[in-house]
């Protein structure tokens, strides 16, 4: 088990934890909450061995291997496949084995290494670290991508597929869920729910904590107090305690008051002295119950907008995607994503966008944005349209070097440009006010933006879009660095919101708050969903199941072809009708060089096969002996037949 006791741990002049004592026991799925800046990575930190204690005793097994995020952003060729199949560090520990005992040519040594290769799964890692990537929302033609061929959300998923791969004892997430969409963090849910080991996660979506954790452990005034129950049995149990706490500490005022009370009335009595001097020890005795100090809490509100356009906007025939690209030959077609939707949206309207990954609802609420023109069809919108819109990317559009006052000095600078003001205030003093309303007190308003955090800057956007006053508010993923506190802020302040709302949303609490109905975009149209969300968790695990199922009989029915095409005789391929001696002679050594390829294949899957069944140490030398001759010539030959190839098809 893990046991904190007493521990005092310091970042700086900073005291994160003071005293604070917990115990987590093996198997036992934590999530790890409190306040920003209260220590929960600080605490990570201390677990994976980053920092160490500044006091106190701390434990963890030794033989406990632990796997978690990495935070930095992957910058290499490999493909997707083999750099999530490197994050299996005893699989990666074994191949080395295999190296380095072929190279001392020690029989046993090398039995040993190739019996903990097979049993480190070697011969099903790709399949392993392909499920992963699939059910992290990427596509089958990017399994042999670059990594460093994907922005920068997609390598972070890469890297949560890499520590998923990771055998491991002790599990450490910090926001796994930021930068994923909602069929993946389904997926996601459903694959911790099944992990066996110990897992700690730090998180901001309560229903995610709720799906993945059992017991919760709250930071709070540099303690660490431990709950029995999911983050929502956490709030009941904390509200009652707090509930509890204030009672007493009235209680105890009132104590104290009539104590001081009778001090001050008799001390200076002789007759009363001893009765006088006797409550003063008792004050002094009494061990003071703290008033309660609550969080404090983030709300904000949209201001009632000028004009409410009913409709707000209709599309007619409408196909949604994107231009071909610059560079693109004269003639490409636009990419379409989404096709032929007709639909309005009205007054007053609050609809959550779902859809699988890639399905097209960013495109959609990017071109309704005006971000993106429609490929075809026509969107009309009402007179005095005011769209809000928060993007994914939004955070990465704003200008690093400036202050949140300067980005609101721009702001108006644009929307007077634009002859858009409705009301807002203007003045510096005013915006200065109006950034207090979320948070920005002091001198954080000329604070540089590239110095906040990712919570901090979409507090700024947030900010920028109620100033602007819209009446159609198009939210993309505005949760992704919001802690809980905004999240229910944002909800609640949605809920007030006058205007018309077009959210998607990972974060199931915030569309089960604010949205009434849905609009599902899937295999290239919008309908309506008839369901909740429940309906649509569902929905999106029996689609999982289909594409999965999908696959596999692709694959068998490629091995049938290919098993047919060894047994029948192929018809004979027409040759180029000039086809001199030299091309004949390539592509007889090419056909010779894929039959040897074929009958070393099958070596190859017959070794493998007699080294799974448990064959004694000598025999296993000699398996692996065998198998490393076998693909060492397949190598080569892989080698031989890529140049042929070219070589026939260039002189063809």
């Amino acid at each position: 088990m893990i046991t904190l006791k007493n521990i005092t741990l310091r970042r700086g002049a900073k005291v994160i934890l003071d005293g604070a004592s917990v115990t987590v026991n093996p198997g036992e799925k934590v999530g790890l909450v409190g306040r920003n800046g209260a220590g929960k990575s600080t605490l990570f930190a201390l677990l994976n061995g980053t920092l160490h204690e500044d006091s106190g005793d701390y434990y963890i097994p030794a033989q406990w291997r632990l796997a978690q995020v990495a935070q930095d952003m992957p910058e290499t060729a490999d493909s997707a496949t083999d750099f999530v199949i490197a994050g299996d560090t005893r699989l990666a520990a074994a191949q080395a084995e295999v190296t380095a005992s072929e190279a001392t040519e020690d029989g046993e040594r090398m039995a040993h290494a190739y019996m903990e290769l097979h049993d480190a799964g070697a011969h099903d890692a790709p399949a392993r670290a392909q499920a992963l990537i699939l059910g992290l929302g990427f596509k089958t033609t990017e399994l042999d991508k670059p990594v460093n061929s994907f922005s920068g959300g997609w390598r972070m998923r890469l890297q949560l597929a890499r520590a998923l791969m990771c055998p491991s004892d002790l599990l450490l997430l910090d926001e796994p869920t930021n930068h994923l969409d909602l069929d993946a963090l389904v997926w996601l849910e459903a694959w911790l729910q099944r992990y066996q080991g110990t897992m700690l996660v730090i998180s901001h979506d309560r229903e995610f904590l709720d799906a993945v954790t059992q017991v919760t452990v709250h930071i709070e005034n540099a303690k660490l107090n431990r709950y029995g129950g999911n983050y929502s049995k956490f709030e009941d149990m904390r509200a009652e305690q707090m509930e509890l706490q204030q009672a007493s500490y009235a209680k105890q005022q009132e104590k104290i008051a009539h104590l001081q009370k009778f001090i001050d009335r008799f001390k200076a009595k002789a007759s009363k002295a001893k009765q006088a001097q006797s409550r003063v020890k008792a004050l002094g005795r009494m061990e003071r119950i703290a008033p309660l100090l609550a969080e404090a809490d983030f709300t904000f509100e949209f201001k009632e907008p000028a004009n409410l356009p009913n409709p707000m906007l209709a599309m007619q025939d409408v196909s949604f995607g994107y231009p071909p690209p610059d560079d693109a030959p004269a003639g490409t077609p636009p990419t379409v994503i989404v096709k032929n939707v007709s639909k309005s949206v009205l007054a007053g309207q609050r609809i959550g966008i779902l859809g699988a990954n890639g399905q097209g609802k960013s495109t959609v609420v990017k071109t309704i944005a005006r971000a993106l023109q429609p490929i075809s069809g026509e969107i009309t919108e009402g007179k005095g349209l005011a769209i809000g819109y928060f993007a994914q990317q939004e955070l990465d559009v704003l200008r690093p070097q400036d202050t949140p006052l300067e980005h609101m000095i721009q702001l108006v600078k644009e929307v007077t440009l634009k002859g858009q003001l409705s009301g807002q205030p203007t003045r510096e003093q005013d915006l200065r006010s109006f950034l207090g309303s979320f948070n920005f007190t002091g001198d954080q308003v000329k604070q540089s933006v590239g110095s906040m955090s990712g919570g901090e800057k979409a507090r700024l956007v947030l900010c920028m879009l109620v100033w602007q006053r819209p009446n159609l508010l198009l939210l993309d993923e505005p949760t992704n660095h919001l802690d809980l506190a905004t999240r229910e802020a944002l909800g609640m302040a949605l809920n007030e919101f006058e205007g018309t709302v077009m959210l998607v949303s990972h974060d199931r609490s915030l569309l089960r708050t604010v949205c009434d109905e849905f609009w599902l975009v899937s295999r290239g149209g919008v309908d309506p969903f008839d369901g909740d969300l429940d309906d649509y968790q569902r929905y999106l695990l029996d689609e999982a199941k289909r594409q999965r199922e999908a696959v596999k009989e692709s694959v068998k029915e490629a091995a049938a072809a290919a098993a047919s095409a060894k047994q029948v005789t192929p018809a004979p391929v027409a040759k180029p009708a000039r086809e001199d001696n030299r091309t004949r002679q390539l592509r007889r050594e090419l056909e010779k060089t894929e039959a040897r390829m074929a009958e070393l294949n099958a070596q190859k899957t017959a070794l493998e096969a007699r080294l799974a069944g448990h064959p004694s140490v000598a025999e296993i030398t000699e398996l692996g002996q065998q198998l490393q001759v076998v693909q060492n010539e397949l190598d080569t030959l892989e080698e031989r037949w890529l140049e042929l190839s070219g070589q026939v098809e260039a002189a063809s």
